[in-house]
């Protein structure tokens, strides 16, 4: 066995990742806000004098734009939950911004020659919240766990993925085996979905481990009130904390309430008012002014893996048929969407996959432009006739789309659906718009849509697999992969990107895989997200991992 120790390891596994989204993450790149926020600092906002040092003690509010779905990482697939998952569980291994791998939980780890093992030995001093020692055995059982059909994995299972079993060597020795090597597998374990549950807890709460989460973190769980708050302490045993914080002890916060304002207007009015301290997601015509108020601060940072993107059901006709696909690329004005919605705080996306990102494709931006023509004709070409509403028909039929979106309406997308009907009506498209509360049953589980909107926070582009891949059972590989959709061609890429150890051939095969779907028009790329936090100027250490989630345990309140 080959090893490869954490302080030499390279780009191979640097780049990283896949959460499902709703609310999106990043990069750590392109931040603005107060000192000690990592990572690069673009045009600041007015900061408060630093104080002598972090001080203990006090509560911090900090304002979520939706409610999380699960607090068991194993089960989430909404980025938002993400934001509380990190201050409870920590994970394997650690990615920082440059894209290298270190220790956290683990102290080292070996590749196998032919890439498929992975042998960590862990840490000896760690317990999870509920008294339960961490070793080589709550490895597997996690491990385990999310490839148990039983626990219906959400987004864990993709990222898992080749994971097949693992064999403890000693008690705190451990072995992963893969069915396949993977570029991306060392840097998705330092993810938050692959974050390390209690193996105790599990069992015992089951299906409710989500609501009664325990892990390893800098916090605790304390209480879930549906709707209203979430609120964790401080956990007193920590003192494990990762390269990527300064502060590797107990955090400094007694405690953090995440509140749940899906209101716009309240969210970032309670941080004006100082009702709260911290929050998330502000909108667009509140950014200059939240910028140039004293009290506050403004951190940004843009997202990186898969953009907010209108997928397509190829199981829906007239769908599967690429000119009915290309005449609603032609006719939706993605620019007019995204510049009217968001006042040029958004960056309009082009690729299935966001800049930043290994093998991002540069040449798909400005490939093709609004042509309401060129959709008329291709409708046109394909029998769909208008009728005396102005709608097309065809064999007795009217064309309909049925577009969904979730509730509440986070970073405006409910009002992108309306933005799609006014422009899909002056090609004859009836769009019947579907706003649900309950995404993933029709959605994911019924596939009972036309077209739909998600994002995925990512920085590894393997993430195109789960999405774009034919699946391998009837029924699809989980929530994410398109229905309908099935290229040997484009599975033969994202196979091949899998497995390819050169970031330079990983980057041209990804490109390949890119300039297939938009050629396909398999999507409509819409924006990419910028998470964006304001923040009293009185909060001090507010840090963003490497997908750009929040990172609470440097955070202190200036007295």
């Amino acid at each position: 066995m080959a090893k490869i120790a954490w302080k030499k390891y390279t780009a191979l596994t640097a780049v990283l990742m896949l959460v499902l989204t709703g609310c999106g993450g990043n990069t750590g790149k392109n931040v603005t806000g107060a000192a000690g926020s990592s990572p690069a600092k673009e045009s600041s906002a007015p900061t408060a004098a630093p104080s002598k040092g972090p001080v203990k003690g006090g509560e911090l509010t900090y304002a979520l734009a939706t409610s999380p779905d699960f607090l068991d990482p194993h089960r989430s697939g909404w980025a938002v939950a993400v934001r509380v998952i990190r201050t409870l569980h920590d994970s394997l291994v650690v990615q920082l911004p440059d894209g290298s791998i270190k220790p956290w939980l683990a102290t080292e780890w070996e590749i196998s020659p032919d890439g498929l093992s992975y042998t960590f030995k862990l840490r000896k001093d760690v317990k999870f919240h509920d008294g339960t020692p961490f070793n080589a055995e709550a490895v597997k059982y996690n491990f385990d766990r999310i490839i148990n059909p039983e626990t219906k994995a959400g987004n864990a299972r993709a990222l898992v993925r080749p994971y097949q079993s693992s064999e403890v060597i000693d008690e705190y020795t451990v072995k992963l085996d893969l069915e396949t090597p993977s570029s991306s597998f060392l840097g998705n374990v330092s993810q938050a979905l692959l974050g390390i549950v209690s193996p105790t807890a599990a069992k015992q709460y089951g299906d409710q481990l989500g609501k009664n989460p325990v892990g390893t973190g800098p916090y605790k769980f304390v209480s879930w009130q549906e709707n209203a708050d979430i609120t964790v302490e401080r956990n007193p045993n920590y003192n494990w904390a990762p390269e990527l914080v300064a502060n590797k002890g107990q955090a400094y916060l007694d405690k953090v309430t995440f509140k749940i304002v899906p209101e716009e207007a309240t969210r970032i009015g309670s941080v004006q008012s100082g009702q709260i301290l911290a929050a998330e997601t502000v909108p667009p015509q509140n950014i200059l002014a939240l910028q140039n108020d004293p009290k506050l601060q403004l951190f940004k940072v843009n997202t990186v893996g898969l953009p907010y993107t209108l997928f397509f059901n190829q199981n829906k006709a007239p769908w599967n048929e690429l000119k009915a696909r290309q005449a609603l690329k032609y006719a939706i004005d993605v620019d007019a969407i995204v510049k009217t919605l968001y006042l040029g705080t958004y960056e309009r996306a082009w690729s299935p996959l966001s800049p930043g990102i290994l093998g991002y494709d540069k040449s798909l931006e400005n490939s093709w432009q609004p042509d309401v023509d060129k959709a008329n004709q291709l409708l046109d070409e394909l029998g769909w006739v208008r009728g005396a509403d102005g709608v097309r028909e065809k064999d007795g039929k009217q064309l309909t789309l049925h577009y969904v979106d979730a509730s509440p309406n986070r970073e405006k997308r409910n009002d992108i659906a309306v933005i799609v009907q006014q422009q899909l009506k002056q090609i004859g498209v009836a769009v019947n718009v579907e706003i649900t509360k309950d995404l993933l049953t029709v959605v994911y589980k019924n596939g009972n849509y036309d077209l739909h909107g998600n994002s995925q926070v990512n920085s590894d582009p393997d993430a195109l697999r789960a999405i774009y891949h034919t699946p391998a059972t009837a029924g699809g590989t989980g929530y994410t992969s398109l229905p309908g959709l099935s290229s040997p061609e484009l599975d033969k890429l994202l196979e091949q990107g899998t497995v390819e150890q050169d970031p330079q051939k990983r980057e041209e095969i990804y490109k390949e895989a890119q300039q297939w779907i938009i050629n396909e028009a398999v999507i409509i790329p819409i924006y990419i997200f910028p998470y964006t936090v304001a923040a009293s100027k009185t909060v001090e250490g507010l840090k963003f991992d490497s997908l750009g989630y929040p990172l609470f345990n440097d955070v202190s309140l200036v007295k």
